[in-house]
């Protein structure tokens, strides 16, 4: 069983949140709820909970800081947000779970899951100080959580040269470090990366328009070479996208 605290400053989605939690976790005791960072931080520490339910954006301040001005944290968190713009992309870009209100049954089960069945402290302390890293530090300087089948890595993606995709993998290739296999699909990180300047120039390829060197055009096929001299291939329907982006560079 584990011992949950609710914080979430609007009462009313402070106790949907709870009676939801209540009738879809049967392993989880709510002992307690705060309405502020403040009465947040002197919750956590009069209960010591083994989760914390954290919501995103408060009156007086972000879950965020809460977690920063309680640093270290001896708990699991599973993050709740109606703000999609403002939290998802980091929480993504930090392998961090989260839930979007109003709550769903089947996600709340899964995060819970989760966080019962969550790595080492070590390992969530790495997602959190990405995660604060990225908050802090400008677009173009973002940090990824990238998992392969036995470690966790947290790369700067100005340091990403290409991704190529087979089936569920993805290969990471960087500009001055040995590659990375993850075992999760180009999509996901075509959506991560794209506001980022990368560009999907096949089902199988993403690249970094960074380290685009020149474009070869061919009866054979269209040909992207990167400064690195790999070659990547340009599909038909992307070509014209492409050219657009060339033009606007």
């Amino acid at each position: 069983m584990l011992r949950a605290v609710v914080i979430d400053d609007i009462e009313k989605i402070r106790k949907e949140n709870i009676a939801i939690i209540k009738a879809t976790c049967p392993t989880i005791s709510i002992i307690g709820q705060a309405e502020s960072v403040a009465s947040g931080i002197k919750l956590i520490k009069q209960l010591t909970p083994d989760l914390v339910f954290l919501d995103v954006e408060m009156a007086d301040g972000t879950g965020f800081d809460l977690l920063q001005k309680l640093n270290p944290i001896g708990f699991k968190v599973i993050f709740i947000t109606g703000y999609e713009d403002f939290a998802i992309r980091a929480f993504r870009f930090s392998a961090i779970d989260y839930l979007l209100k109003p709550l769903d049954s089947k996600e709340l089960l899964d995060a819970v899951k989760k966080a019962e069945d969550s790595l080492s402290k070590e390992v969530f302390d790495m997602k959190l100080h990405n995660l604060f890293t990225n908050l802090e530090r400008p677009k173009n300087l973002q940090k990824l959580v990238l998992k392969t089948s036995d470690k966790i890595y947290s790369v700067n993606i100005q340091d990403i040269i290409n991704c190529e995709s087979d089936k569920n993998y993805t290969t990471f290739y960087f500009i001055n470090a040995p590659k990375l296999v993850v075992s999760t699909n180009l999509k996901e990180y075509e959506t991560l990366l794209s506001p980022h300047n990368f560009f999907r120039t096949h089902k199988s390829h993403l690249i970094n328009m960074a380290y685009f060197d020149h474009f070869i055009k061919s009866e054979g096929g269209n040909t992207i070479i990167m400064k690195n001299k790999s070659s990547i291939p340009l599909s038909v329907r992307k070509k014209e996208e492409f050219l657009v982006l060339l033009d606007s560079l």
